[in-house]
């Protein structure tokens, strides 16, 4: 006799790659970075002449308070339950990681390894998890270079800033919800996602050096009347001499840091993508935490059931 075949087993379902989810107490403390962030670039364009302040007399207040402000987006997802201990390791992983990157380019010719991660990063982990990722690792290999200085505040906001535009780039989650048309809502991956990376690796990593410009251009004054800022000028005035001074100086520094970003990214990203999406599945950052309660399942049909308490059998007494 052969024995019945058994039914196969259905397949699980796999599970999407979802990004740390941002909680309110979590997108409020990104707006008040980011509001602190913008003030802190641009008050010397509607400053006086006669103020007398500069960046780097500002640089140490903007790093006491962005420092407690970075501790309190963390503390605000996980307050969120958004994210948890697998979340906090995996953002000390790819901050060592993007640290251990940036001196192989030493900043020679603006090759900064380090962008293409962040893209990837906060595209596969989201904006919260990309803004967190991106300062701490700019924190990082600035102590792993030597690269402390009044610039630093400024570069971890940009970079910060950096990651998190990645993370709100469409197409990001792997289930729609289950309201929408599936023509208006649709998963981008493959080269078109790919490509959607490479374009905003390429312009972000002009926007940060831009950014990081307004930082340093203000301390820089007598270079000419085209270039150098003037306190207490017109903002218009003082932006068309911004630019200018952008195509002068870090135009060919931008341009090669954005062309390495596309050149990695088109290269390693897919493979990279896989590897970031499947340690994210097998965290399950936003999956529950049960606790079975002991019980155990009744036995099956054909089970051999367990042994009870054994019990003395008795001869009937004698009569005397």
């Amino acid at each position: 006799m052969t024995r019945p075949a058994r039914p196969a087993r259905p397949a699980r379902p796999v599970r999407p790659a979802r990004p740390v989810r941002i909680g309110p107490r979590a997108a409020a403390a990104l707006v008040l970075v980011t509001l602190i962030g913008i003030a802190a670039f641009g008050w010397p364009l509607l400053a006086d002449a006669g103020s007398g302040l500069a960046h780097s007399r500002d640089a140490p207040w903007l790093f006491a308070a962005l420092l407690p402000l970075l501790v309190a987006v963390v503390v605000a997802t996980i307050a969120d339950q958004g994210m948890d201990a697998k979340a906090v390791a995996m953002l000390g992983v790819l901050a060592a990681v993007g640290a251990a990157l940036r001196p192989l380019g030493a900043g020679t010719a603006g090759l900064e390894p380090m962008f293409f991660l962040m893209v990837l990063s906060g595209r596969v982990l989201g904006p919260g998890f990309g803004f967190v990722l991106g300062s701490v690792t700019m924190f990082a290999s600035a102590l792993l270079t030597g690269g402390v200085g009044p610039w630093m505040p400024f570069q971890m906001l940009a970079l910060g800033w950096f990651s998190l535009g990645a993370g709100l780039l469409p197409g990001a989650m792997g289930v729609p919800p289950a309201r929408a048309k599936p023509r208006a809502w649709g998963r981008i991956r493959g080269r078109a996602e790919l490509a959607m990376l490479s374009a905003y690796g390429f312009l972000g990593s002009f926007a940060y050096g831009t950014i990081m410009n307004l930082q340093g251009w203000v301390l820089l004054q007598g270079m000419g009347q085209g270039v150098s800022f003037h306190p207490g000028d017109p903002v218009p005035q003082n932006l068309a001499r911004f630019v200018a001074y952008c195509l002068a100086t870090s135009l060919g520094w931008d341009l090669g840091r954005a062309v390495l970003t596309v050149v990695l990214t088109l290269t390693l990203g897919a493979t990279l993508l896989k590897a970031l999406r499947r340690a994210t599945r097998k965290a399950a950052f936003e999956a529950p935490v049960s606790f079975d309660s002991g019980a155990v399942a009744p036995p099956g049909p054909g089970a051999v059931a367990p042994p009870g308490p054994r019990t003395e059998e008795r001869s009937p007494a004698h009569p005397g």
